[in-house]
């Protein structure tokens, strides 16, 4: 990592030590969920150290760091699956957090925002929805909301809702009419959870348990919400979803490659003791290759982040662009670290004696979580197109590095 602003240093060295000292001996088992009992004793004595929510302003209770800092932190609350959720900048609440402060008005950041950040409610984004809705394509959104007096009301079927069970409110993003000032389009609602228009379906189980409250559908039936529940402005949904979904994505890569680090230290500690054929395992060629592959990973991803950290705090739609790069490259890079270190830990690397399995149910889904990586590549490969012609019929001379052999070979 580069060199840090002394503050900033100070606050990765608390969270370094606090993560080693209290977060891991409280770790449940493999494949176990963390209680919100024991998160919360957790999290009041991440308060107490001085390294509760990193990203959050210091009027809410944070620590304040701009988003350039979040990964040396965000990484080493990463180190333990369990980190992120007792600082409080686990998903999907902690880019909930960002987007309110941001775009929310004074009285919805005193509402929401204040309790999010200190821990006391957790939160949800819904915006994904059963097929032919909204999931990789968000254009494809079919949850509405009409005016009625005094407010909306919203209509629609989520699924694959982050936090649902459990969560104090509810973003929603829905389709809105054309209306004076604001085209059709989407907008994003405040919504909590007890509205009687909210309704939390079935519970689809999957691999990972990080994420407290699962991942459920939930049902907007006729949900009644005044006009001060809209987020930002009528219409302009999609764009605020930006300003979430970047940040979401490389915060996603930053914590999963703290949890990269922790299985490479696991497999390193294991290769350094262990012998096989007279030699300890970390001697052995093909032992090396595989740790020297994981280092590169590493060292890849996280230059990649802190790329794309800048860029956010810079140029936020370049960002936004360089998150899909970041966030396809450093999903597979992170799975390709840990499958590692199981191979490298052998028997026990699949067993529950070592948490390594249940590192791979973690990170495995984020190749789909955050939009799918076919889809970024997609997106990455339209992007780069788009440069290119734009820069060749702005006059930039096409380089045919091979054209002669190529004619030779003709």
């Amino acid at each position: 990592m580069t060199s840090l602003p002394a503050e900033v240093e100070a606050l990765r060295a608390r969270t370094h030590t606090f993560i080693r000292d209290v977060v891991i001996a409280a770790e449940p088992a493999p494949g176990e969920r963390l209680t919100d009992a024991r998160k919360h004793e957790l999290q009041a004595q991440a308060k107490a150290a001085g390294v509760f929510a990193p990203h959050v302003p210091k009027t809410f209770g944070g620590q304040g760091l701009e988003i350039e800092f979040w990964s040396p932190i965000f990484q080493e609350a990463g180190y333990s699956p369990i980190g992120a959720s007792v600082l409080n900048c686990m998903a999907p609440d902690e880019g909930n957090m960002h987007m309110l402060n941001l775009i929310a008005t004074d009285a919805q950041k005193a509402r929401f925002l204040t309790p999010l950040a200190a821990g006391e409610i957790r939160s949800s984004f819904a915006m994904t929805e059963p097929h032919p809705g909204a999931g990789s394509d968000p254009d494809a959104l079919t949850t509405s909301a009409e005016r009625v007096d005094g407010g909306w009301s919203i209509s629609g079927h989520k699924r694959f809702i982050s936090g649902a069970d459990g969560a104090g409110f509810f973003i929603v993003m829905a389709r809105t009419p054309a209306e004076a000032g604001s085209k059709a389009g989407a907008t994003m609602f405040l919504v909590d959870a007890s509205n009687p228009g909210v309704r939390l379906g079935r519970h689809i189980h999957t691999i990972d348990r990080a994420i407290g409250g699962g991942h459920p559908h939930v049902h907007f039936e006729n949900c009644s919400v005044d006009d001060d529940a809209v987020l930002g402005e009528v219409g302009l949904g999609f764009r605020y979803a930006q300003v979430r979904l970047g940040p979401a994505r490389l915060t996603h890569c930053m914590r999963w490659l703290g949890l990269a680090r922790r299985a490479l230290d696991i497999a390193l500690d294991r290769t350094s003791r262990r012998q096989i054929f007279g030699s300890a395992i970390d001697e052995l060629g093909i032992a090396q290759e595989l740790i020297a592959q994981s280092v590169i990973d590493i060292e890849t991803a996280d230059a990649i982040i802190s790329k794309t950290a800048q860029l956010l705090a810079s140029d936020p739609k370049a960002g936004s662009a360089m998150s899909s790069v970041a966030k396809v490259y450093c999903s597979e890079a992170v799975y390709r670290v840990i499958d590692r270190a199981m191979q490298l830990c052998g028997g026990d690397g699949v067993s529950d004696d070592l948490p390594l399995a249940s590192y791979l149910n973690e990170v495995r889904p984020f190749r789909i979580y955050d939009g799918a990586n076919e889809t970024h590549k997609w997106a990455i490969s339209r992007r780069a197109s788009a440069r290119r012609k734009a820069a060749v019929d702005g006059g930039e001379p096409y380089l045919a590095t091979i054209h002669d052999d190529d004619e030779a070979a003709r």
